[in-house]
């Protein structure tokens, strides 16, 4: 069973030790590095919400939500909305249909709404990365069309 969890005192180093194959690291930053864009939002007005990505009790990747500022230009959808910054799978535990689970769950806690009311979830990603492209468009996201710092925008309402 896949859930999100707080990053802890406990778990921190195991979520910070995850990462992606190295053809995919181009795509995504480290948690390291996320995490601390989380505290870098937080102290700024932002709304970060990094969570662990467990399978029953081993952590398997990580994901990063915010809302309405996410410390990048944006595109306009992301006033007043939530956006999946980040979402990692760690390179051991691709493949298993985690990715998908994972998401499943992203989009139940997006639509309770913890920092406010909104109308869309949004996604930036890598044009090439079709991997996830197929991924978000499996879940009702659509390209809207706009490029964000070399990012496509994928867009789902909720």
């Amino acid at each position: 069973m896949i859930t999100l969890r707080k990053i802890t005192l406990e778990n921190r180093r195991s979520i910070f030790n995850l990462e992606v194959s190295e053809d995919q690291r181009r795509y995504v930053a480290s948690n390291l590095s996320s995490m601390a864009s989380c505290y870098v939002l937080t102290t700024n007005g932002g709304h970060p919400f990094p969570f662990a990505i467990y399978a029953d009790e081993q952590p398997v990747g990580f994901v990063m939500l915010t809302y309405g500022i996410t410390g990048y230009d944006l595109p306009s959808v992301a006033d007043g909305n939530y956006c999946i910054l980040r979402l990692m799978i760690d390179k051991q535990f691709q493949n298993r249909g985690y990715g998908r689970a994972a998401m499943t769950k992203i989009l139940e806690f997006i639509r309770t709404f913890p920092a406010g009311p909104a109308n869309y979830c949004w996604i930036p990603y890598a044009g090439e990365n079709s991997f996830a492209q197929k991924l978000y468009e499996s879940f009702g996201f659509r390209d809207n069309g706009e490029i964000c710092n070399n990012e496509l925008v994928t867009v789902l309402q909720i």
